[in-house]
């Protein structure tokens, strides 16, 4: 069994509160309400790659209000289609952390690959990746590459294949260039 306790500031704050025999009924059910809502997301991570990722990064934070937000810079060689990291800025233990991290396109998986690893290397043991579009080639690569590991991809679509140069066909263009303009 594994038993998680949150240490968070705020959920230490309504914990107080709670166990004050001052706090009258309606406060009570009220702050019961928002501690078990925090509770249910233990100390979310989530993890954009940037530069594409952080288009995604709103949208996350929205819906996970709590989440803690880590950084993971990668690059993919345009010639040989590989994934390298040029910067970290997440926890160095990620054990018992629910980890989503944000990528706009699963093309050839090699930054996904490179990513997740990367994650479970840290102890992230829940880790979904969230992408908008998806290629079969990059699918199968993650399946491969990741057979085992307690990751989960979530995407609007899967598309058809990668052309020639790795991109997703009918695909969307290049994300980051798209979101932020090229970078020279």
């Amino acid at each position: 069994m594994r038993i998680h306790v949150v240490d968070h500031p705020l959920v230490a704050h309504k914990l107080t509160t709670l166990r004050d025999k001052r706090t009258d009924s309606a406060t009570f059910r009220r702050l019961a309400d928002e501690l078990v809502t925090l509770l249910s997301y233990p100390r979310p991570m989530v993890v954009p790659i940037l530069r594409a990722g952080l288009g995604m990064l709103d949208g996350m934070v929205r819906l996970l209000p709590t989440a803690e937000v880590g950084f993971l810079g990668m690059v993919r060689n345009e010639e040989t289609l590989q994934a390298s990291t040029y910067a970290t800025r997440m926890p160095e233990d990620l054990s018992g952390r629910q980890v989503y991290v944000l990528d706009p396109m699963l093309a050839t998986g090699g930054t996904l690959v490179a990513a997740i690893k990367e994650l479970i290397a840290r102890g992230a043991d829940d880790v979904t990746a969230v992408v908008l579009l998806a290629a079969p080639e990059g699918v199968e690569i993650m399946e491969r590459e990741l057979a085992g590991t307690p990751v989960t991809v979530v995407t609007a679509s899967v598309d058809q294949h990668l052309n020639e140069n790795g991109y997703i066909v009918p695909g969307l263009g290049d994300a980051g260039d798209r979101m932020y303009g090229a970078a020279e």
